[in-house]
């Protein structure tokens, strides 16, 4: 089969690059990427022993892959409480976040390796959206474990690559490994049916992404945003989320004509990557920034060097991990990063929506515009995609001077996320007992 050999090349390739592999992990080490004493995981090597009795294991490879995970598993948990989680993920803000959700029985070995089927003997392995990784799929097939994708999608650019002659046999064998796909949308099933997944394992739930709700947030956080909160009240609050850098810099911009017209404004903003944050603040200095808010009474305070909320700041930078969530139901209006510049691909409205935000985007939001259509179909008010600064800034200066306007688009996105996320979960639940559960567990 042309699929098996193009699979045996890839693996005597992967494994010739192991010690690469190896040197790379202890580059990261070094620099301080990652956790700093578990970076062995990711080459397999187990932090905690194996509990006996069933095993899951969820895979992730990032926050927003493993939030949408974390309402399965404890839905999973509830139905199931003789199982054991293993929920592994590739970042450290996902680590970080992960710690403070109160998950059940649940172990808390968190990286990405492949190499530890024989060590952990999952009886099921349920993998979000996209990471088909050819040495772990056959892996779990030949010691007869039953996979499911959740969320599955593929990226027009993968479908492009996967499509060519030489990878296609390839992503149809590993495909037909699996027991249950469960597609993003109807055009990512279609895609999966393009790549030749077998028809009979194609079924749909709704995004899992439109679950936030479903998970409890840390007392910690909510104690600490409630007391932000009371320094918010009687201001105008807006807040600039999941910020990649270069956009910033068009946050900020929009601040500054903001302000002019409401003088006690306040700008919230949410890298998506902590480190950012300090960067921010240096940025703001590097261009002057920060010497002429300073004089027009407008001060920067950073969340992560506790600098306090006061009456003259006007720009409060969030460089913590765990807290987005928490901070849209102390904001009337957010705005979604990772959309404004190409090469972006946008980041989860739903939470937001959940949280009854205004919610607006950039245009560059790649498979999220799937959501974005969605929930403008059930309200077209619910989601305000702005090609720009200009226009970022003209719909701000809407919402902020009519009152009516602003609390419509709020109703209208709660409202959206409340017809889309029913019963979401129950439907997941429903499609692995049959297709996985079934087969794995009993």
């Amino acid at each position: 089969m042309k699929g098996m050999l193009i699979y045996n090349i890839y693996r005597t390739l992967t494994y010739s690059v192991s010690p690469l592999v190896y040197l790379h992990l202890r580059w990261r080490k070094f620099r301080g990427l990652g956790h700093p004493r578990r970076w062995p995981e990711r080459l397999g090597h187990p932090s905690v022993a194996r509990p006996t009795g069933p095993l899951l294991w969820f895979h992730a490879v990032s926050l927003g892959e493993g939030m949408a995970a974390i309402p399965v598993i404890k839905h999973c948990h509830r139905l199931r409480p003789d199982l054991t989680i293993l929920m592994t993920t590739a970042t450290y803000s996902a680590l970080c976040e992960f710690v403070h959700v109160k998950m059940g029985k649940m172990q808390g070995n968190v990286g990405r390796s492949y190499a530890f089927l024989g060590y952990w003997k999952p009886n099921a392995i349920i993998i979000i959206e996209s990471e088909l990784w050819p040495n772990l799929i056959m892996g779990a097939s030949k010691h007869g474990i039953a996979l499911a994708l959740l969320n599955a999608r593929v990226s027009t650019k993968s479908l492009i690559q996967w499509s060519r002659p030489l990878l296609l046999p390839l992503i149809s064998l590993l495909l037909s490994k699996f027991s249950l796909i469960v597609p993003l949308s109807t055009s990512q099933a279609i895609r999966f049916q393009l790549l030749q997944a077998p028809p009979s394992i194609i079924n749909f739930s709704g995004d899992l992404k439109y679950a936030v709700h479903e998970y409890d947030d840390s007392e910690e956080y909510m104690g600490s945003i409630e007391d932000l909160k009371g320094l918010l009240d009687n201001r105008q609050v807006w807040m600039a989320s999941s910020i990649h850098r270069g956009e910033e810099k068009v946050m900020l911009e929009v601040h500054k004509v903001l302000v002019r017209m409401i003088p006690n404004i306040v700008t919230i903003i949410v890298p998506r990557h902590p480190q950012h944050g300090k960067e921010i603040a240096h940025i703001l200095m590097h261009l002057g920034l920060a010497q002429e808010l300073q004089k027009e009474g407008q001060i920067v305070a950073l969340r992560s060097r506790h600098e306090m909320l006061t009456p003259r700041t006007n720009v409060y930078v969030v460089d913590t991990l765990g807290e987005l969530r928490q901070l849209y139901r102390i904001t009337p209006i957010a705005v979604i990063g990772g959309s404004f510049f190409p090469g972006l691909a946008g980041h989860n409205i739903s939470e937001a929506a959940a949280a009854g935000c205004a919610v607006l985007t950039g245009h560059h939001i790649g498979h999220y515009s799937n959501m974005v259509l969605e929930m403008q179909r059930v309200n077209p008010m619910s989601v305000f995609q702005v090609s720009g600064k200009l226009e970022l800034e003209e719909a701000l200066k809407e919402l902020f001077s009519d009152a009516r306007l602003l609390e419509a688009r709020r109703v209208a996105a709660k409202q959206a996320f409340c017809a889309l996320s029913s019963g979401i979960i129950a439907n997941v639940w429903n499609l692995l007992n049959f297709h996985i559960f079934r087969q794995a567990l009993d």
